[in-house]
């Protein structure tokens, strides 16, 4: 054996050799070695020591095929290890867990899951008290002074069992609102999913519920939206699911669910929309009571036109469900072309007085304040303290009845379509008595709330007021002009309607020209004798000069609803505009309280099995000056003195007729003892048109006029 020495190598240099001894020499005498220099090799003092076997490795009782698999499982175990950040990697990936980091996080969380969902299942008991949430209460209304006032039973419920209950109708239910209810396991997955995301993200939960669920939150649950509720009603729905038949759930959901107009179940729906027993419906009917179950503010053709429009659509889509789902063959859907119209209203009462009309009135005010749905509102045990005075109710309902008894003896054949509408509005927005009409059974809408017919000129104190307020421009630059009460003008009958440019000019071509009651003309005369005169020619001008929007806003400050104005042309200014009995009443209300309007209300409290419900009240807001209300309610004192020299009455009145140039209605509004009443009577034949039709003289002369009656009578005033 040759060793050759590398040229580079210096020639005094010596190589020198050294022998290895074995490996278990070195391993058995580590600290044998040593540096040249006589010390410890420091390579030895560093050496690792070799890695402790497992603990299952030093059983005596582990055979090799154990330690075999234990060493595989490690091996794998060893890579799962969270190696975390990587030190392998750079920058944003160091952060970015492994597939295998992956993995494992998401089968631990399944596992937890799994558990979680176990545990709760089985510590999940079905409640006793079986209905106990579906269990309805009548509603208690009171006077102001706290007496009971009515007490009604809107809720209405009659068990029915599915065997009386006709395939259709099962059929078209099943469709609507859970087609796989027979083989689901009581829950939808996806569904749950898609409500619990809205509920985190939008606060919303509808959808995604499948029949037992609705069922379980029928009667086991309240209607509270929230994650928690949802996830107990899923487990509740999968136990019951176990421990029911389909067929009892299907029985209890369609004997507890809601379907408006204040019935439960479908036995009382039926008869609430088609007037006849469940088992009489047909599969047209049943996809309409089944479309009700989405929500039956939304489906009731009764309450809109949009509602309607939206409940054939849905009604179309049932029956063509039907026919996917096997409820119906396709011959059997072609007989259902027209949609059956249900009856336009259910009596929710049953006495028939003047006292529904003002329990409608609280009822509709009181969902509204105190943020109740309808629904809500038809479980019951509220008890609901409004602001009708009884004496003053009284009062009024007499004098109605005896003008209407008096025009029946006058004039039967008018006295038919006679109809007269009133109410009594506190300065302070308080409603406290209206008359809605003769009988509700016989009329169910209500008079004093009905925009059914134009103010005529008892609009003027409104057009008074915004000139007052806002003044006048007689030309389109520059400021306004300010406007008194002694402002003169032309009182004349006949004259033509102007603007800054000249004559208004109608669409037809034709100037407008105004005109007073009877034709008379008055010469220059100052706005407030116009105003307690009643002349209507100084006003449509003031109109027009002040700006037709202007005195429309000024309306609607005052308390006048937007919805009753109509285009904004000359004749706005006497009274086109239709507003409701309460409402005017509130409006003159305004000038009393000194230019300040509060809202009408008809509930000034409510209260639910003892405990308070929140209630928004109306706050007092200003919508005229102090001196502008002076000016006009000044200018109806003297109009009401002017017209009545001779009325006896300790308290300050004011207050003036209201008459249409077409003859179609007859106003009295006036205030006394700081409560304003507003009295309209109207002809209309129901039976022939909605139109109103001319007086002829049923509703009394200017002089002695029906509301005036009404009025005075319910206000003492001789």
């Amino acid at each position: 054996m040759q060793l050759k020495v590398p040229a580079s190598m210096n020639a005094d240099e010596t190589v020198l050799l050294r022998t290895v001894e074995a490996a278990a020499t070195d391993n058995a005498n580590p600290s044998s070695a040593t540096a040249p220099d006589g010390s410890a090799s420091g390579r030895s003092r560093h050496r690792r020591r070799a890695p402790r076997p497992s603990l299952l490795s030093r059983i005596p009782a582990a055979g090799p095929g154990l330690n075999r698999f234990v060493t595989r499982v490690g091996s794998h175990a060893h890579r799962l290890r969270p190696r975390y950040p990587h030190a392998d990697r750079t920058g944003w990936r160091r952060w970015v867990p492994s597939w295998r980091q992956w993995l494992g996080a998401a089968l631990t969380f399944t596992g937890l899951t799994v558990a979680l969902l176990g545990s709760a299942y089985a510590a999940t008991d079905i409640p006793e008290n079986l209905n106990s949430y579906a269990t309805q209460q009548d509603n208690v209304y009171f006077w102001s002074d706290g007496t009971p006032m009515a007490r009604t039973g809107w809720v209405r419920r009659q068990e029915m069992p599915l065997k009386d209950i006709p395939e259709d109708v099962r059929g078209a239910v099943l469709a609507a609102e859970n087609a796989s209810f027979y083989s689901d396991p009581g829950i939808s997955f996806s569904g749950l999913t898609r409500a619990l995301w809205r509920t985190l993200g939008q606060g919303d939960t509808q959808g995604g519920s499948t029949i037992t669920q609705q069922y379980v939150k029928n009667v086991y649950l309240n209607q509270d939206r929230s994650v928690g509720r949802k996830f107990t009603e899923a487990m509740l729905a999968l136990k019951l699911d176990n421990e029911m038949s389909k067929d009892d759930i299907l029985e209890g959901y369609l004997n507890t669910s809601w379907f408006g107009r204040g019935t439960y179940g479908i036995q009382r729906a039926a008869q609430a929309y088609y007037g006849k027993d469940v088992g009489e419906l047909d599969a047209g009917e049943a996809a309409f009571l089944a479309s009700l179950l989405k929500g039956a503010g939304l489906y009731d053709p009764a309450l809109s036109e949009a509602n309607h429009a939206r409940a054939v659509e849905r009604w179309s889509w049932i029956l063509d469900r039907m026919v996917d789902t096997g409820a119906l063959s396709k011959s059997e859907r072609a007989r259902y072309k027209e949609f059956p119209e249900p009856l336009k209203r259910t009596p929710g009462y049953d006495t028939g007085k003047q006292s529904d009309y003002l329990v409608e009135l609280a009822a509709q005010y009181a969902k509204k304040a105190a943020h109740l749905s309808a629904r809500e509102f038809d479980l019951g045990g509220y008890q609901i303290y409004t602001t009708f005075d009884r004496k003053q109710e009284t009062a009024l309902t007499d004098a109605v009845d005896k003008a209407r008894k008096q025009a029946r003896k006058d004039d039967p054949a008018k006295a038919k379509s006679l109809h007269l509408g009133a109410a009594s509005v506190a300065t302070d927005g308080r409603i406290l008595a209206l008359h809605g009409g003769p009988d509700h059974r016989e009329q169910g809408f209500n008079e004093s709330n009905a925009t059914t017919v134009p103010a005529g000129s008892a609009f003027l104190p409104f057009v008074y007021a915004a000139a007052l307020e806002n003044g006048v421009h007689k030309t389109r630059e520059g400021p306004a002009t300010e406007v008194t009460p002694q402002t003169l003008y032309d009182g004349d009958d006949g004259i033509a309607v102007t603007t800054p440019e000249g004559p208004y000019w109608d669409r037809g071509g034709k100037k407008v020209i105004s005109h007073n009651d009877g034709r008379k003309s008055y010469g220059r005369i100052s706005l407030s004798r116009a105003l307690a005169l009643s002349v209507n020619t100084p006003f449509m001008q003031l109109g027009m000069d002040t700006g037709l929007d202007t005195v429309r806003d000024t309306a609607q400050r005052a308390g006048l609803l937007s919805s009753s104005f109509g285009p904004q042309v000359p004749a706005m200014s006497l009274g086109s505009a239709t507003p409701s009995a309460i409402r005017m009443a509130s409006g003159y209300a305004t000038f009393a309280a000194a230019g300040k309007h509060v809202e009408p209300y008809s509930v000034a409290r409510i209260t639910r099995n003892g405990s308070e419900v929140a209630l928004a009240k109306p706050a007092s807001r200003r919508a005229v000056k102090a001196t502008v209300a002076e000016a006009v309610q000044s200018a109806l004192t003297d109009a009401f003195r002017t017209a009545r020299p001779q009325a006896a009455t300790t308290a300050t009145v004011a207050g003036k007729a209201g008459t249409t140039q077409n003859d179609t209605a007859a106003w009295y509004v006036g205030t006394a003892d700081s409560v304003s009443t507003a009295v309209v009577a109207y002809r209309i034949d129901l039976s022939k048109s909605l139109e109103p039709l001319p007086l002829k003289g049923i509703a009394g002369s200017l002089d002695d006029s029906v509301p005036y009656r009404i009025f005075s009578g319910a206000r003492g005033i001789g």
